[in-house]
């Protein structure tokens, strides 16, 4: 009765040398393989309350990787060994090398992330943009309704209205527009590659004063 809709993983490298797995997917044989060929996982990270299915899974392949989640997480994952919930500070390792906002709402907490180097923030869910038709029938009429489908990747109204604090998160959407970014990555929909600090600010219009 749920909606189904398909999902992206990113791999970050770290500075020194190793790699950011954020919002991870299924852990199949391949998918390992391709990551261990890359190099050394340090880091996973369950970047909001939505994405945390296969924490586990990777948090017991990659025993030596320190998990990072974001408020909520832990809770939902009961057998999840320890692990760093995101706050004001900086993870360790991240120092001059990736940003993080919390922008909290009463569905979920999401950290959005901004590696520097390469110039692409992260998003989770709080930007959506989903094929046209893959979504049928009532599901369809809703997911439009939410802008989960459109011209242009969009905050869902379900996490506008759900917004605790519209002061706290104008504060963090003021930091993620001066980020100099290059990209936008999202787990749901095609990554914005061109006039991305232009595409960030429509996209966020709705919350300014």
């Amino acid at each position: 009765m749920g909606f189904r809709f398909p999902t992206r993983m990113a791999v970050l490298s770290l500075l020194d040398g190793g790699l950011l797995v954020w919002s991870p997917v299924a852990l199949t044989p391949g998918l390992r393989q391709a990551v261990d060929a890359i190099g050394p996982v340090r880091q996973i990270v369950a970047p909001n309350g939505l994405h945390f299915m296969f924490l586990g899974d990777w948090a017991d392949a990659y025993p030596e990787a320190a998990v990072i989640v974001a408020p909520g997480v832990r809770g939902k994952v009961p057998d999840l060994r320890a692990a760093t919930e995101f706050g004001a500070e900086a993870p360790e390792g991240w120092a001059g090398a990736i940003d993080h906002v919390l922008i909290e709402t009463k569905i979920m907490t999401e950290a959005v992330l901004f590696q520097r180097h390469s110039g692409t923030v992260l998003f989770t869910d709080l930007l959506q943009q989903h094929r046209p038709g893959w979504f049928r029938g009532w599901r369809g009429l809703v997911a439009r309704l939410d802008g989960m489908v459109g011209a242009a990747p969009a905050v869902p109204r379900k996490f506008r209205v759900a917004l605790r604090d519209r002061a706290a998160a104008r504060n963090a959407v003021r930091q993620i527009l001066n980020w100099r970014t290059k990209r936008v990555v999202m787990a749901h929909g095609a990554p914005v590659t061109r006039d991305a600090p232009a595409f960030l600010a429509r996209a966020f219009r709705w919350l300014r004063p």
